[in-house]
């Protein structure tokens, strides 16, 4: 019996998300230029020819990988200052998911050291390069506009709101990193130690 249209779309789906997952764990740990293709393909468990039917190339898998990542950390980042609460909320939510996430995962921090590695890699596709340069800005820019509310209410550290933003973006992406290191030996540290660089002394202890 042959199979319906839709499982097949399915197993199609999960054959190119596996690709994708076990890529971004090559990439994370070796780089784009160590990473062969043949690679890829035995860790998803299928034949180099199989591969070739969802990705031409490496370099298009590293730079969907980029792009899926940008896509959906804008959309979270969008989502997050669309929510009805107040500022500060939207600061501690956004910090106590970033790190559970990490502690609990291991594909942000995956993802975070791809990112960084695409950032000054001489080998980088031209078209994930352009995807870094347009859309790595966006949940920065959506940070800073939550601390410039927060600021407004009173609730947010009277500091320049764009530096402050790269405070919440570099403590965020380091946890990443040390996690990519140490994997299951990372320990998150207290939220309250990263919400106390951002709320006022009576927010942090209330």
């Amino acid at each position: 019996m042959s199979r319906s249209p839709e499982l097949n779309q399915k197993m199609r789906d999960e054959r190119r998300e596996a690709i994708l997952h076990h890529a971004l764990g090559l990439f994370a740990a070796n780089g784009l230029h160590a990473t062969k293709i043949s690679d890829i393909a035995e860790r998803a468990g299928m034949s180099q020819g199989l591969l070739y039917h969802y990705f031409r190339s490496k370099e298009e898998i590293y730079t969907e990988l980029i792009r899926g990542a940008f896509e959906r950390m804008n959309a979270a980042a969008l989502g997050l200052e669309a929510l009805d609460m107040p500022p500060r909320e939207k600061i501690e939510l956004a910090l106590t998911q970033l790190v559970k996430g990490i502690e609990e995962g291991e594909e942000f921090a995956r993802m975070v050291m791809l990112n960084a590695q695409a950032g000054i890699s001489e080998v980088t596709p031209p078209e994930a390069r352009r995807i870094l340069s347009e859309q790595s800005g966006v949940p920065y820019a959506v940070v800073e506009r939550i601390l410039r509310a927060g600021q407004r209410e009173g609730t947010i550290k009277p500091h320049d709101a764009g530096e402050m933003s790269v405070a919440f973006w570099t403590a965020i992406k380091g946890l990443a990193l040390h996690k990519a290191v140490y994997g299951a030996e990372f320990r998150a540290p207290d939220i309250r130690i990263l919400t106390s660089m951002f709320f006022n002394e009576e927010e942090s202890n209330g």
